[in-house]
């Protein structure tokens, strides 16, 4: 593993959730010192002990400038399952992407960023285009950046160790948790995953033993796209709503383009 000899802590968002804590103990199992993003810490005691805790809200702004400050390295995990707002997915999936890079005001983490196998399908029922915005503010940021879209959790069998990594959003299948949160860590330290966006799922055979290899062989998204390389072309970002327009723009680098 070719791995950012830079990174040693690493802020934690979504890290109390089912594939939060996994990841959590995945960058402990790699000599990482991971700083667990919560809003109750009472709670998050119970579930991370012995983790570092750092108080923020992804949906409070102001409430992240802290958390975020000298972070070296991000991984996002978080999600808005089972909050029962109909706008959840625009304020928690997205919104605390965009959040984040807001409050980073210009410094340069790396980060890994986990969205669904479905985030660029429109033929799935249930499916909204909100994973998607949150993978664009991420490339329009211009940090250095992985992203990985995994498939159903738990849907694989124990004897599903083989990872597959495909791109262009047409990938379906399962994989389990545990192999989601490594690959998460991996590619935050694996020069080869860095720029790429792909799916994530498991089929019959042994797991990795070159994540360098296994990252490389995928394409590279390109630099002057907020989409991912082989991604489908049906949600123009021309036709996007002003406000999610006017977000693209904002996390720029102050040398970017406007959309």
């Amino acid at each position: 593993m070719s791995r950012n000899q830079n990174i040693t802590d690493v802020l934690m968002v979504g890290a109390t959730g089912s594939i939060g804590q996994l990841a959590v103990r995945a960058a402990e199992r790699h000599g990482l010192r991971p700083q667990a993003l919560v809003r109750d810490t009472r709670r998050a005691e119970l579930l991370l002990p012995g983790v570092e805790l750092v108080e923020g809200d992804l949906e409070d702004p102001a409430s992240l400038r802290n958390a975020v400050s000298g972070a070296k390295a991000i991984v996002l995990t978080h999600g808005s399952g089972g909050d029962p707002r109909p706008d959840a997915r625009a304020h928690v999936d997205y919104g605390g992407v965009r959040n984040i890079l807001k409050a980073l005001d210009g410094a340069q983490p790396r980060v890994t960023l986990m969205t669904s196998i479905y985030a660029t399908r429109s033929d799935i029922p249930g499916t909204t285009p909100w994973k998607r915005r949150s993978e664009r503010l991420l490339r329009a940021s211009g940090l250095p950046y992985t992203i990985v879209r995994p498939g159903w959790f738990d849907h694989a069998s124990p004897t599903q160790r083989r990872l597959v990594l495909q791109q262009g959003g047409t990938g379906d299948g399962g994989i389990a948790r545990g192999q989601i949160a490594e690959t998460l860590v991996r590619s935050l330290l694996t020069g080869t995953a860095l720029g790429k966006t792909f799916e994530l799922i498991a089929t019959e055979g042994e797991e990795p033993s070159d994540w360098a290899g296994l990252f490389r062989a995928l394409k590279t998204d390109e630099s002057d796209s907020v989409d991912g390389v082989l991604d489908p072309a049906d949600l123009p970002v021309e036709a996007e709503p002003q406000a999610v327009r006017a977000d693209l723009d904002a996390v720029r680098p102050l040398n970017g383009s406007s959309v």
